[in-house]
């Protein structure tokens, strides 16, 4: 299992220091190497065990194992818990002496960031408080929102109609009303004066029901009826399972994989297509996979050497507003593992020798696969390459990854007839890419010229090793 940060990267030392001029002595709790203020607050000297956030997008976490069990006691830097994010397992490891007094979440089970998954004690004679505590907490996590919802009613009195009419102490000076149509309609039917009408609808816009209300008349159900129907009949759309069939939940992974892929629909893309001929590359990479050198390096390399060349490809937009010039170019290719699809990144991949790039990229899909990756080699990517071609697609369009500018599908290399400028025919082996890029900051020359200098460098690969 790989061990990854609970908490935030301020030292130990300062962490402590941070605490001692207004707490008493702190003894034990559980967290990661690097420390996270926010991952667990002390109560007396029972301290609740927090949901790390272990990368940028995660929002809750699955507790995959607990390694030690209640009553354990727990030494600095030992294993506590096993959670699962939404691209690797991850260990989290004590930073204090003490012991588990109570496990809040169960192995199995999901909880959101920051939520307390277990309670940690000093002593022994504070356990059974811990124990207490825990079952309080999953006894008594529903009746605050029901706390919380039963004070907003007292504003509204037996009848609605006063406290829709209630404003007439408004009229110190004139306000804009936003108004509906029909709402209008029925306002100057009525006589009512749409300006003392207050409106219950979005951002304050009076509604039919406002106006009826304001005018006396007992607001009709019907609308509530009806929007109880809408719901049902929205809610029934979705068409029951076949017979036989069975509904597999998502695992986490696979949740956030569906969250990006909804994201990247509100990015406005296009697509580019450009054949390569690999003749070259393909003799060179004979040459070089005896000493581990893979397909795939040489066209993260190929794509890293070709974005030096072309840094607008290499920015991202996330804000709509603006967009960024990104000084590392770090190559994210896309790995199918069991369950989902992760993509490690080649950080500096323009700069590292090709022979290194090999090793690290086989040290890379290793722990992908283990699901060890660390949130920096999965999260820093600035351009993706996803490659089908080994399994024979010849091609396909990749979806756009939220925050990146572009995206490479790369298709298998297979024998073409081509005719050259003599109109002389011969067989090479050509492979088609394709570009998915953000449009709001990429246009159609900047691809094409970033396309044809990869195509330049796959054509010549002999550069690949300069």
């Amino acid at each position: 299992m790989a061990s990854t940060p609970f908490l935030s990267k301020t030292p130990i030392n300062n962490f402590s220091s941070s605490l001692s001029p207004s707490l008493p002595r702190l003894p034990s709790t559980v967290s990661h190497r690097k420390t996270n203020p926010n991952s667990f607050r002390v109560n007396a000297k029972i301290r609740e065990i927090f949901m790390p956030a272990l990368s940028s997008t995660m929002t809750e976490g699955k507790i995959v194992s607990w390694i030690k069990s209640e009553g354990d006691l727990l030494s600095k830097g030992e294993s506590v818990v096993v959670v699962e994010s939404d691209k690797a397992d991850m260990d989290v490891e004590t930073f204090y002496d003490g012991i588990l007094a109570a496990i809040v979440v169960p192995e199995g089970e999901t909880a959101p960031v920051g939520a307390p998954i277990g309670l940690l004690a000093e002593t022994e004679e504070e356990i059974a408080e811990a124990k207490a505590k825990a079952a309080s907490k999953a006894s008594g996590s529903t009746p605050p929102v029901a706390e919380t919802v039963t004070p907003t009613p007292p504003p509204a009195t037996s009848t609605p109609a006063p406290a829709i009419s209630q404003p007439p102490a408004a009229p110190e000076g004139p306000r804009k009303t936003t108004v509906t149509p029909f709402a209008k309609k029925l306002a100057k039917q009525h006589k009512v004066d749409i300006n003392k009408v207050v409106g219950t609808g979005p951002y304050g816009r009076v509604t039919p029901a406002d106006v009826e209300a304001a005018a006396g008349i007992a607001v009709s159900k019907p609308s509530e009826s009806l929007a109880a129907t809408v719901k049902a009949a929205t809610s029934s759309s979705v068409p029951p399972p076949l017979p036989g069939s069975n509904i597999v939940p998502f695992t986490t992974m696979q949740a956030a994989v569906s969250k990006n892929m909804v994201e990247s629909l509100s990015v406005p893309t296009f697509r580019v297509g450009y054949p390569v001929i690999t003749d070259a590359l393909d003799a060179f990479h004979d040459k070089v996979k005896p000493k581990g050198v893979t397909m795939t390096a040489l066209l993260a390399k190929a794509a890293a050497m070709a974005l030096v060349q072309h840094p607008v490809v290499n920015a991202s937009c996330k804000d709509g507003k603006s967009f960024t010039y990104n000084s590392n170019i770090n190559i994210a290719v896309a790995v199918a593992i069991n369950g989902g699809l992760i993509t490690p990144v080649l950080q500096d991949a323009d700069k590292l020798d090709l022979y290194l790039l090999s090793k690290k990229w086989k040290e890379l899909v290793e722990k992908a696969r283990a699901k060890q990756l660390q949130p920096h080699e999965y999260n820093s990517g600035t351009f993706t390459v996803s490659n089908l071609g080994m399994f024979g697609v010849d091609r396909f369009d990749a979806i756009l990854p939220p925050g990146h500018g572009a995206i490479m599908a790369v298709g298998a290399s297979k024998p073409a007839v081509l005719a050259d400028k003599d109109g002389f025919f011969s067989v090479k082996n050509k492979m088609l890419v394709n570009v998915t890029a953000d449009h709001r900051i990429v246009y159609g020359a900047d691809l094409a010229a970033f396309l044809k200098t990869f195509a330049r460098i796959v054509e010549n690969p002999e550069s690949l090793t300069l």
